[in-house]
């Protein structure tokens, strides 16, 4: 069969015509029938996700990183419980393949489970993988249910299933196109021991979360049927499609409601893997025109040879982390609110490549869309009602921590440890700071995972977790502060390996708004041969397990390492301190010169910041004896401050005249492109 076009996949993401049976089903539904079934699809996903996240094994699953979701017979998301929504949006695109190429052969029936992680065919990234199951009442296709969850492990040629060193999808493991793997509600045994088999590193977790994709389907499948029951197929038939109808006319409306124009927002990254140079990730213009939105990615860095590409529906996919966030956060979690908003992908770009190209870090590339979506929505609706949910960039690092090997129990694991992505901080908001530590810009409803969990499941030793003091982008309203801690290897297991995936330790993608400032770069710490076990088990005096003080006066010995936080696999010894551990804060909102000195107080005594932060910033007068904040002058400094910068500033045409006269070295524009304007420069040779 052959892979979907990118024309296809863009068309599938949009609700199919409601047929004359659907038109004639919906007036069956009455306004309060409609909100009591709306209320009654979000408790059955609920529980199905409940029952999803204690049936997984992987951290990621654990932690909640995940989803389930139910369609429309003609594969339309009608609603979803999310974890993470970039899943659900791009799944209409895989049950229409089925549909569309498989109704006859090998055909649709009561009791099957359909399988696939294949970003080709419409999913994110391989290690994404979405169990699908069709929902029949009374031998009538009704519905579809569909749960996804990140397994990190895939085959490929490193552990973790994002491998850095990926040059095209045939170095990258396990790439399933949509397959049915069960018959009559029974999974086929040959079917999981080929994925077994590519989950080879850690085999009873892939299979274990396999199982739990299906029993989450499989609890929303029969919620779906006791509907049919209680209420009759055409009921739940028609409620579907209101709604539909009902997300589709509110997201319209919304829409029209803002100002026509063209707002454009432009986003770095500074490495594909562990490869270093300026990668133009997203260049976005969004073009809003009555009640229709177009998203223009015209100006993207060209494809590449590394696992740093990803699909254009995986870039919908983030893009609508942030819509259902934000924007259509009380709409039903539908296709139909996608039913206005076109995408122009040009070929041969990073958010579009051609289908020989690795993308199983897709993730890492598309921050910069999701980023964009911050600012250019915080452009268009300031000036309306709406003004008060604008809110500056999430931190949208994703700094991916894996370690492999062999636990304490003799298991072989490959895992992601959730804890460095799901406690991020959330940007800063119009009216108030960003949440510390609030969540995973992906997942904003993933938990953080308890540190005993995290010890008892692999060879590590965390002696602290905490907030990462000015990890936070500053401003009016700082963005929320993301957290730290510290991994060490223990129980001298016979073989640990580690590596990290990340593209910040130079710049930050994320941008902020209205004068606030970018969160911090992220470095890559470790250190070998450290003594801290030895130290604590004596009761040292000079550890006090506080990152400032560690990093300060080195008061762990051994051979300190700090690099690019991205780094290849490689074994851990037991002692060794594997890691620190970064989550990155929030983007700021607002200019910090205007943030309430007592609110500058209050983040340094709970050291949120710096004291350094405080004086080069906040431009903040602290009393002499550290009791508080002298404002008078404060103000004063302030003052001053405000003067220095009108006597630094330039007319607008006179910094353009300079500013485009300027130009980043040519040994970090190797990923970029043609200098500005992105094209690309050669071919890209994939082996």
């Amino acid at each position: 069969m052959p892979i979907p076009t990118l024309e296809q996949k863009l068309k599938w993401l949009k609700p199919e015509p409601a047929t004359s049976n659907e038109q004639a089903c919906v007036k069956l539904v009455s306004a309060g029938q409609y909100e009591i079934g709306l209320q009654r699809t979000n408790d059955l996903l609920d529980e199905a996700m409940e029952v999803f996240m204690r049936s997984s094994r992987s951290s990621i699953g654990i932690a909640g990183d995940s989803m389930v979701a139910l369609f429309t017979a003609a594969g339309d998301l009608a609603n979803a419980s999310c974890g993470t929504y970039l899943h659900a949006i791009i799944q209409p695109i895989l049950i229409k393949y089925i549909l569309h190429y498989y109704s006859e052969n090998p055909g649709i029936r009561d009791g099957d489970v359909w399988y696939t992680n294949d970003a080709l065919y419409g999913g994110i990234h391989n290690p994404d993988q979405l169990a699908i199951v069709p929902i029949f009442y009374g031998g009538k296709l009704v519905a579809w249910a569909g749960a996804a969850v990140h397994t990190t492990e895939t085959g490929a040629i490193e552990p973790g299933g994002m491998p850095v060193g990926a040059t095209s999808r045939f170095e990258e493991g396990m790439n399933l196109p949509p397959i049915k793997i069960g018959e009559n509600g029974v999974l086929r045994d040959d079917i999981l021991e080929m994925t077994a088999a590519y989950g080879i590193r850690a085999p009873q977790m892939f299979v274990i979360d396999l199982k739990a994709r299906v029993v989450g389907c499989e609890r929303a499948r029969q919620r779906v049927v006791e509907m049919c029951e209680r209420h009759g197929v055409d009921f739940v038939v028609g409620l579907l499609r209101k709604m539909l109808e009902t997300a589709e006319q509110s997201a319209r409306q919304r829409i029209a409601a803002w100002p026509d124009g063209v707002y454009r927002s432009v986003h770095f990254a500074d490495a594909l893997g562990t490869r270093q140079g300026l990668v133009r990730s997203c260049a976005l213009a969004m073009i809003k025109q009555g009640d229709r939105l177009t998203f223009d990615f015209t100006g993207t860095s060209p494809e590449n040879n590394s696992s740093y590409n990803t699909h254009a529906q995986s870039a919908v996919g983030h893009m609508s982390n942030y819509i259902y966030e934000y924007i259509f956060h009380d709409l039903p979690i539908s296709s139909a609110t996608f039913a206005s908003i076109d995408f122009k992908f040009p070929p041969g770009i990073v958010l579009n490549p051609d289908a020989r190209a690795a993308t199983s870090n897709a993730v890492m590339i598309a921050t910069g869309a999701m980023s964009a979506m911050h600012n250019v929505f915080a452009k268009a609706i300031f000036p309306t009602g709406m003004w008060k949910q604008v809110t500056a960039s999430h931190g949208n690092a994703g700094n991916a921590l894996i370690i492999a090997g062999l636990s304490q129990w003799g298991l072989p694991f490959a895992d992601m440890l959730a804890y460095s992505i799901n406690t991020e901080g959330q940007g800063g908001r119009a009216l108030q700071d960003g949440v510390d530590a609030f969540g995973f810009p992906w997942c904003v409803y993933g938990r953080a995972p308890n540190v005993e969990s995290m010890e008892n499941e692999f060879p590590l030793f965390i002696p602290f977790s905490q907030h990462w003091q000015d990890s936070c982008g500053h401003g009016l309203y700082r963005g929320g502060v993301g957290t730290t801690q510290l991994w060490v290897g223990y129980h001298k297991v016979p073989a640990l390996f580690f590596a990290t995936i990340s593209d910040n330790s130079k710049i930050q993608t994320p941008q902020p708004l209205f004068g606030g400032y970018a969160p911090c770069t992220v470095p890559g710490i470790s250190i070998l041969s450290a003594d801290i076990l030895q130290k604590m088990q004596a009761g040292a005096p000079d550890i006090t397990l506080d990152l400032q003080d560690m990093l300060q006066n080195h008061s762990i010995g051994g051979q300190w390492v700090s690099e690019f936080f991205g780094r290849t696999t490689r074994p851990v010894a037991d002692g060794d301190v594997i890691t620190v551990s970064f989550a990155t804060g929030g983007a700021g909102y607002g200019d910090p010169l205007e943030r309430d000195p007592q609110s500058v107080w209050q983040d340094f005594t709970t050291h949120k910041i710096s004291a350094g932060v405080v004086d080069n910033i906040y431009k903040v007068v602290l009393m002499p004896d550290g009791a508080g904040v002298d404002v008078e002058a404060t103000k004063a400094r302030r003052d001053a401050e405000c003067q220095s910068r009108l006597k630094r500033g330039k007319p607008y045409a006179e910094f353009m005249a300079e500013w485009e006269q300027l130009k980043p070295p040519d040994e970090i524009l190797t990923w970029f492109g043609k200098w500005p304007t992105g094209e690309p420069t050669m071919p890209v040779f994939r082996p």
